[in-house]
């Protein structure tokens, strides 16, 4: 579900607080009880759309203001619309921290008359299907949980001591659905593994027949193509949950492809 529109009223705040007043994004957020990344939003669209602070007379009237900031879409057939640059876009999704939110956002800023983020990400899905055929998986509800860790970490900042942490993000879709659930942790070793499936499970409300697992070493002794050895603590979290461990095959990306699609959102 979409999240609902700030009122003109705190967007007007929001510019004010931070161009009249110089408080930082972070400031302004915890000032109007924001998210920060709502408060970055809606100055990138009033930077994209040449607004500062004080406003000129005529955005003191709501509509005007609305309508600058976000103007109604053109009356154009799709075919007739600006369409992204796929293989850019393709090559971008390599760099570290780049996600399809962020080069939507980028063809928006770029184009008056672009499509919607849900439509942006349906058509490059569509886009790289075609660059290497594979056999579509067709998942049973039920029938598969994939989890990985993500190769994205976070900074985290201790509350106490100020110290900066490195932060690994732990990843677990399900397969028919995609319903996702991820959660920081501070490392990769075993307890944390185990630690991040039971809170996963619990979210969920139970368990997949099968568990797709990456060959970290916390889960994994030895990969293998046909003879796997799966750590004994997580065969007893398995045995527990009553739910089967099956590692994806070494170098095999696409073993686990919602896990690693969904990374990419995050």
């Amino acid at each position: 579900m979409p999240t609902e529109r700030l009122s003109m009223r705190h967007i007007r705040e929001v510019l004010r607080l931070h161009y009249s007043v110089g408080m930082s994004q972070r400031a302004v957020a915890r000032s109007l009880g924001l998210a920060q990344g709502t408060v970055c939003k809606y100055l990138s669209l009033a930077s994209r759309v040449g607004m500062t602070w004080p406003l000129p007379p005529e955005f003191h009237d709501d509509v005007f203001l609305e309508n600058r900031l976000f103007p109604p879409p053109a009356d154009l057939p799709s075919n007739e619309r600006p369409q992204p640059d796929w293989p850019a876009v393709h090559r971008e999704l390599r760099r570290p921290g780049v996600t399809l939110m962020l080069l939507w956002e980028e063809y928006c800023g770029s184009n008056s008359d672009s499509f919607s983020h849900s439509w942006f990400c349906e058509r490059y899905k569509d886009w790289a299907g075609r660059l290497k055929p594979t056999l579509r998986q067709v998942h049973v509800a039920g029938e598969k949980l994939f989890v990985d860790y993500s190769g994205h970490t976070v900074e985290v900042v201790e509350g106490t001591t100020g110290e900066l942490r490195t932060a690994q993000i732990f990843v677990a879709v399900l397969g028919a659905s995609n319903y996702t659930y991820a959660e920081a942790s501070s490392s990769q070793s075993l307890a944390n593994w185990i630690a991040s499936h039971v809170r996963a499970f619990s979210y969920f409300g139970g368990t997949a027949r099968q568990t797709v697992s990456d060959n970290l070493k916390a889960g994994i002794t030895r990969a293998c193509f046909h003879e796997p050895m799966v750590n004994r603590t997580y065969a007893d979290l398995a045995r527990y949950y009553r739910t089967a461990i099956v590692p994806a095959r070494p170098y095999r990306p696409r073993d686990k492809a919602s896990a690693s699609y969904c990374t990419s959102f995050l």
